[in-house]
């Protein structure tokens, strides 16, 4: 450890943001970072815990002590290294993690918990602006070939971490730009486009080839697919779950992921087939309450809406830890995002019933209801509406941000994938039925979180590499790459 007692002398202090009132003016990313002496201060924060938390909590076991010890001692160079051993993209989890190392941070029972996520992106900026982060192809091919469907943080973790094994590794994506959901599901100002080029550059000057506007099963066909010695499936989750109340149908209620598809493509002026949804002069309901919701009102922000209310049918979660998920478990507590500081009345227990519309079939208003949540004899908990609570709100825009319902039948179908009881393709150590094809991240486990998509990415790559070789050099959960940066 690099200051004994450094976790006593100083106090947690997060990077800053351009003020609301600027930062919607555009869709830039807004952050202020810390100077290179203050962050030495908040990695002095960390205590190198005998039993450091932090890395049960990180979905890739990233080497934090080591990392934030390094960063103490101002050999940034060798945080990158050490970094990068465990997490192909810290750029991108380091923006848009919801940090689950730092609610495990044994510092965190007592005090505010070390910035983990924050001095992890600045390790990579800092590497990216040295020149440390160079293309490092294999040298030596197997002449084996992997066919990766989807560029997603899952595809391109495991296109990534197999083409280091030697593979000649193909990525299929079916929209016009790599990223998946980092490129057309998050919003600039939280991940600028720019961010996800750099990092793609270097995975084609490594050896990876990418094949966009390739839909596989429709455009590409499965006997195509079949031409290459193994195939993973990184296609996410997004069947997206929609509500089976009256006027569903109604102009003006769309789906959340077509309205930030919409925005990315308009900021970087890619055509739409499809009539614009825009958030401008409008009364905007966005229904969900999690990330993609809270995205949602940021654009709306950025767009101009006349008003932007959120409605969550879940309870409001408390301010601080609940006592039902103690340290060190990811704890239910309530979020408050930069989206939801710029403008925004947020609403709980909340049940949509209705979307009104006029003669003409465009939204006006939503009726809903105040629910609550009971539990039943078998401990079960049952929604239930609470008498004479209906209320009209006045609405000409509705954002559905409901999260997704597992992975889409099209493939599975032509191959002949099974898949389980939440819609998910079912695997055994990322294999599926079909011994040469594999699967990762959302489309194996259901919407989750970017992370779990880039540590899924590298252990299914693991396995696919002992499947064609019989031996892997490739590493386990928290052990490092020897090809890392």
């Amino acid at each position: 450890m690099g200051e004994i007692g450094g976790f006593k002398q100083y106090k947690r202090q997060n990077e800053n943001n351009k003020t609301a009132k600027k930062r919607i003016q555009n869709y830039a990313e807004f952050t202020i970072p810390l100077n290179k002496k203050k962050l030495n201060k908040q990695a002095a924060r960390c205590m190198d815990c005998g039993i450091p938390f932090c890395h049960s909590g990180c979905p890739l076991g990233n080497l934090i002590p080591d990392f934030n010890d390094m960063v103490h001692l101002g050999e940034w160079k060798k945080a990158s290294e050490i970094l990068h051993a465990t997490n192909n993209f810290p750029e991108f989890t380091g923006r848009l993690c919801p940090a689950p190392c730092e609610k495990a941070c044994v510092l965190g029972i007592i005090d505010n918990p070390v910035s983990i996520e924050n001095i992890e992106k600045q390790i990579v900026e800092r590497a990216f602006k040295e020149g440390w982060i160079i293309p490092k192809p294999p040298e030596k091919r197997t002449r084996k070939t992997v066919a990766i469907v989807g560029s997603g943080p899952a595809g391109l973790a495991t296109a990534q971490q197999l083409n280091r094994a030697g593979h000649t590794v193909t990525v299929f994506e079916r929209a016009d730009e790599i990223g998946g959901l980092l490129r057309y599901g998050i919003p600039n100002f939280k991940l600028e486009k720019e961010i996800i080029d750099r990092r793609v550059a270097i995975l084609k000057a490594e050896g990876i080839i990418f094949k966009t506007n390739t839909e596989v099963g429709k455009n590409f066909s499965v006997e195509k697919l079949k031409t290459f010695d193994a195939i993973v499936l990184c296609g996410g989750a997004t069947v997206r779950r929609s509500l089976p109340v009256k006027g569903i149908e109604s102009k003006g209620v769309e789906q959340a992921m077509d309205f930030l598809t919409q925005q990315t493509k308009l900021l970087f002026n890619k055509p739409i087939k499809e009539e614009i949804i825009n958030a401008k002069d409008k009364h905007v309901i966005v229904i969900g309450g999690g990330d993609t919701g809270s995205d949602c009102v940021g654009t709306s922000n950025r767009q101009g809406a006349a008003s932007i209310t959120n409605f969550e049918i879940m309870p409001k979660p408390p301010i601080g830890r609940s006592p039902n998920t103690p340290w060190p478990f990811w704890p239910l507590q309530l979020k408050t995002t930069t989206s939801h500081e710029e403008g925004c009345e947020r609403n709980w227990l909340i049940n949509t019933k209705e979307f009104i519309t006029d003669k003409n079939g465009n939204l006006t208003a939503l009726k809903t209801v105040e629910v609550e949540w009971v539990l039943t004899p078998n401990e079960r908990p049952k929604l239930i509406e609470k008498a004479n609570s209906e209320k009209i709100w006045k609405c000409d825009l509705a954002l559905l941000a409901l999260g997704f319902t597992g992975a889409e039948n099209s493939i599975s179908n032509q191959l002949g994938i099974e898949k389980d009881d939440r819609n998910n393709y079912k695997a055994t150590n990322y294999q599926t039925n079909i011994p040469n094809v594999f699967v990762a991240g959302d489309m194996r486990r259901g919407q989750s979180l970017i992370v779990w998509a880039i540590s899924e990415g590298r252990e299914a790559a693991r396995e696919v590499d002992l499947f064609l070789t019989g031996k892997t050099i490739l590493p386990t959960k928290g052990k490092g790459d020897l090809m890392s940066s």
